[in-house]
């Protein structure tokens, strides 16, 4: 089994399912010990046992920055410094602007882009001291484009690409890489969401309202949690050096 990773700590937001599960899998393939990070203890355990050895759980809303301290404490003292951040914790909801009220606003840049910062806010000494790290945040094709219904959304994924753009520059003398990765609809329990939600306020069938969604993708299908964590790990593994500020699009061709 390769070990590029080996020696190396990983902490995945959001790590009980999906994109976060697909890259903690990933990650611990290549020898990475990996803490995953989320709300939910059942999932984030069963999870957990999949991966097996060397992997861990912490229990923090990403919004809630005292949490989050206590989370990385607990995380560094079972498996070292953290090396490598992946922010994959995230939340879309749907909504014509005249109906985003001040609540939904503030909680899709809390979840979408504070929580992203405080958790490199927690992670970065790490990082400092040790002259090394890898931070990936999984932002959105949202995050380059706009679509309708979800100002909101996009507007925390654009602030979330744009930290990794500023932090990059700031970082890169010190041997520490700041990416991001931009999915568009993918396999997920979001766009399972979405998919209903589409469904019940038109009345279209499931395959409608998901080739809805696809209709931007060259390749007229979901991406598959799986390729995002690919890249995600790539970013990760030697070689990646001089990859930084990046927002890499995996949506099957379109072009932005």
């Amino acid at each position: 089994m390769s070990a590029a990773l080996a020696g190396r700590h990983a902490l995945v937001t959001g790590g009980g399912r999906g994109i976060g599960e697909a890259i903690a899998v990933a990650l611990a393939g290549q020898g990475a010990a990996v803490t995953l990070l989320g709300r939910d203890r059942r999932r984030l355990d069963e999870v957990a046992a999949r991966i097996g050895a060397a992997t861990g759980v912490v229990i923090a809303d990403v919004t809630d920055p005292t949490a989050i301290e206590r989370a990385f404490a607990a995380a560094r003292e079972a498996h070292g410094r953290i090396d490598l951040l992946v922010n994959n914790a995230g939340e879309a909801v749907s909504a014509t602007f005249a109906n985003t009220d001040a609540a939904l606003w503030r909680r899709m840049f809390e979840v979408n882009a504070t929580g992203a910062y405080h958790c490199i806010q927690a992670a970065l000494p790490d990082m400092l001291e040790a002259g090394y790290g890898r931070i990936v945040n999984v932002a959105s094709t949202a995050g380059l484009i706009g679509y309708a219904y979800c100002a909101a959304y996009c507007a925390a994924k654009h602030a979330l690409v744009g930290l990794t753009r500023a932090l990059a520059v700031e970082l890169a003398p010190r041997d520490i890489t700041v990416n991001a990765v931009c999915p568009g609809f993918t396999d997920t329990d979001i766009v399972k969401q979405a998919v209903a939600n589409i469904r019940a306020k038109t009345g279209r069938s499931e395959r409608e309202a998901e080739a809805s969604l696809v209709a931007r993708n060259p390749q007229r299908r979901l991406v598959r949690p799986a390729e995002v964590a690919h890249a995600v790990l790539y970013l990760c593994l030697p070689g990646a050096e001089a990859m930084t500020g990046q927002s890499l699009p995996i949506a099957g061709g379109e072009v932005f």
